[in-house]
């Protein structure tokens, strides 16, 4: 009881990530048998083990984040950012392959042997930097030129590191990054020439790749074949995943065929991670899939609610900034399930397996409940708000 009284926070958040959680065991543990049975990788005892570490170690991550004062964030954030730029340089560079995939956007981490995804890193860290220089610019007049520096060149360097890699994760961060800046009073007319800067970018990014194959190998290739493939009504072999995909939500039904009962789950790759939600529909129905979405939805209310309560501009723009991308992926998750989007390898947050990714969705939820933590808010008002490591000492 002593440790349940130090869980403060919104409550609801708090239930919604705890359900999130308990359920994904289901699904994972059922679409894990095709890694065993078709790939012969591992067994599912041991994948629901280390699906279990995983979120484990995502809950301590939540329970320690939820306990430091949000103006902590503001400081860490400028400690953050070039060394987030170094990982993603080096993640770029490394060129590893992982498991016979190219692993051009995972580093291993030694000792351990996970494999981190240090974009999902990049994009937390770079929602809580622009959170920070919105709100020092807040009721001032800036021009343009004013906020290159500041702003746009670090947000275009993550860009740049992570598109070749991993272009839907580069476009969301995009795409979060300016409803961030409109939401906190970036004047729109810079946004529209950040947005046609961004478009004239990305085709010069895509002639250049097309002009010199070997500048990016294997890496610019596959989303750019998914994009193709996308906008292709005829059926090519591309296409492989997202029928199967299909074909598992319609022989779900309205109820679905039961737990562990999925039976395209072994012809579908990814499908416990990238197609998850699609395994999820042919189990437990379009009820199921629905259900899902409400809670998804919920979370998204919850972290709105949270953001209008906060007293300081810096928290309310905290928690969108990092709260709305964990929704939006799930969004996109289910989007490509039914075909409404590409292919883009965007995991269903914490209800996929594998990856650390699961970690930097618990690191945006435990910013989160910081700023829902009216408690350690007040505590930190006693104590030297210039002192940072203070502040952290006293609250952990």
């Amino acid at each position: 009881m002593g440790f349940l009284n130090k869980i403060n926070g919104d409550k609801a958040i708090w239930a919604v990530v705890a359900l999130l959680a308990l359920f994904s065991f289901l699904p994972v543990y059922s679409a894990s048998s095709n890694l065993v049975y078709v790939v012969g990788n591992g067994t599912t005892i041991g994948y629901l083990v280390k699906h279990a570490i995983l979120l484990l170690m995502g809950f301590g991550i939540i329970y320690g984040v939820h306990r430091i004062p949000t103006h902590f964030f503001k400081g860490l954030s400028l400690i953050a950012m070039p060394v987030v730029l170094l990982l993603l340089l080096y993640t770029l560079a490394q060129g590893q392959v992982i498991d016979g995939a190219n692993a051009s956007r995972w580093i291993r981490i030694p000792i351990v042997g996970f494999t981190f995804q240090t974009s999902n890193l990049a994009a937390v860290v770079l929602m809580i930097y622009v959170a920070r220089y919105l709100t020092k610019i807040k009721d001032k007049t800036i021009t343009f030129k004013e906020s290159i520096l500041p702003l746009w060149l670090p947000v275009f360097l993550v860009i740049v590191l992570i598109l070749p890699a991993n272009f839907s994760t580069a476009g969301i961060i995009f795409s979060m990054v300016l409803l961030l800046c409109f939401i906190g009073g970036y004047p729109f007319k810079y946004l529209i020439g950040i947005v046609a800067a961004g478009i004239l970018s990305l085709t010069l990014f895509i002639l250049t790749a097309k002009a010199v194959p070997d500048l990016f190998p294997n890496r610019v290739d596959t989303w750019m074949s998914r994009i193709e493939s996308f906008s292709n009504p005829e059926d090519t072999e591309a296409d492989y995943q997202i029928e199967k995909a299909k074909i598992a939500i319609a022989t779900g039904g309205i109820v679905g065929n039961g737990a562990g009962k999925s039976v395209m789950k072994n012809f579908l790759p990814q499908s416990s991670s990238d197609f998850i939600y699609a395994i999820i529909v042919e189990e437990y129905g379009l009820l199921g899939g629905f259900v899902l979405m409400f809670f998804y939805l919920l979370l998204l209310f919850r972290i709105v609610v949270v953001a209008n309560s906060n007293d300081t501009v810096f928290g309310k723009l905290l928690v969108l900034g990092v709260g709305l991308p964990i929704v939006f992926q799930a969004l996109i998750n289910m989007a490509v399930a039914v075909e409404l989007f590409p292919v883009t390898g965007q995991t269903l947050p914490l209800i996929s397996s594998g990856g650390t990714s699961s970690w930097m969705t618990c690191l945006a939820i435990g910013i989160i409940l910081s700023a829902s933590n009216k408690h350690v808010q007040s505590e930190s008002d006693e104590i030297d708000e210039t002192n940072p490591l203070e502040v952290l000492s006293g609250q952990l």
